[in-house]
């Protein structure tokens, strides 16, 4: 399969470390942009709102990744292990439901090169020219080219300064910093004050949106206070109307408190070697570790396929089975997730909080979250 196409260079072109932010044309040789203000993660990625919805496997689906991208945030396509056909399909009927900007997300360290460049391929395909592409990780440089080469925005999570680095010289027009307080899958052990700090020392002119701790527009407004351009959201989102969520796992969600959640190793099957943060359960609280046998079945598309114990699934609205026992992925903003509503008035509320935040405090303590209400 031939690569997609590639666009005229300007809108969306050049590196993250030549931009600091989506152009509005080519960058001049030797020439020199100055650091982010304002609104420089909505001027890259084409929102209203400076904010990204995570892109959560088992979660983040058409429906999700769409109705959030309507309401003027950045909704965000999972496609995690998905094949090529089917990516296709994600990514068609996200870009029928809206006609804002969205992105697709992929997970590099799950799959092997080659199956991550064909997934890529798949989804730049289908991906309108608003379109934005993130990586769980850092990409392999190929990949990173071939999203640069198209023109999309290229979005990369890291959860370290040195990632950082390495993320802005594969091209990345925006930064993630994943903080310690994300759930899901930690790339770092930083907390996200920290991780920002030092990576605005480092690059004042990228593009920086934080993860982790965010559950209100008043934890945005914190954020953007320490530096921050943005900010991303994954548990907010969870319990939401649209999400693909199991209705177990958003009840657990709205009913935790940040002491619910742990940092494990255990749900590793499908996903090793990467330290999650998930809600407490029976297998967490155990000494010894169970057998690994199948608990339970998923559907993936029009089949089922069975779900061991301790696999790095999460549970979605079609899995059947022992679902207090899978990996329900939540972050210790989970304190400022009051209820299950629809994305459209989730995000109206964020963004009245937002707007109506506090005047900048002068200074925050270290480790301190971003607000109090997200650290309960």
């Amino acid at each position: 399969m031939s690569p997609p196409p590639e666009r005229t260079p300007g809108y969306g072109a050049g590196t993250g470390a030549e931009r600091g932010g989506r152009a509005a044309g080519p960058v001049p040789k030797g020439g020199s942009q100055p650091a982010p203000t304002g609104h420089a993660l909505e001027r890259a990625l084409g929102l209203d709102l400076p904010l990204l919805q995570a892109g959560m496997g088992g979660v983040a689906g058409p429906d999700l990744c769409a109705a959030v991208s309507r309401a003027g945030a950045g909704g965000t396509l999972a496609l995690y292990k998905e094949p090529p056909d089917r990516i296709r399909e994600l990514v068609a009927a996200v870009a029928t439901a809206t006609t804002r900007p969205f992105g697709v997300n992929l997970v590099p360290e799950v799959t092997d090169p080659a199956t991550c460049r064909a997934q890529l391929r798949a989804a730049l395909e289908r991906l309108p020219d608003h379109g934005f592409v993130t990586f769980f990780g850092l990409p392999p440089p190929e990949a990173a080219r071939t999203v640069v080469r198209t023109g999309h925005p290229l979005v990369i999570q890291i959860g370290s300064v040195q990632d950082a680095g390495r993320a802005l010289r594969l091209g990345a027009g925006v930064l993630v910093l994943q903080g310690m307080e994300a759930g899901g899958h930690l790339l770092g052990a930083m907390t996200g004050p920290q991780l920002l700090r030092e990576v605005r020392a480092r690059h004042p002119r990228a593009v920086l949106a934080v993860a982790g701790g965010i559950a209100t527009g008043a934890d945005l407004a914190a954020a953007r206070r320490r530096g921050a351009d943005g900010a991303v959201a994954g548990t907010l989102f969870v319990p939401t109307d649209e999400s693909d969520a199991h209705p177990l796992f958003k009840r657990r969600v709205v009913e935790a408190s940040a002491r619910d959640t742990v940092v494990t190793g255990l749900y590793d099957i499908g996903w090793p070697d990467r330290p999650h943060r998930v809600l407490r359960n029976a297998l967490t609280a155990d000494a010894t570790r169970r057998p690994a046998v199948f608990i339970a079945s998923a559907r993936v598309g029009a089949r089922r396929v069975p779900v061991p114990r301790y696999s790095a699934a999460a549970p979605s609205a079609g899995t059947e089975g022992r679902i207090e026992e899978m990996a329900m992925y939540c972050g210790r903003s989970c304190a400022g997730v009051t209820g299950r509503h629809p994305v459209a008035s989730v995000v109206e509320r964020f963004r009245r909080e937002y707007e109506a935040a506090e005047p900048p405090r002068d200074r925050f303590a270290e480790g301190e979250a971003w607000t109090t209400r997200s650290s309960r």
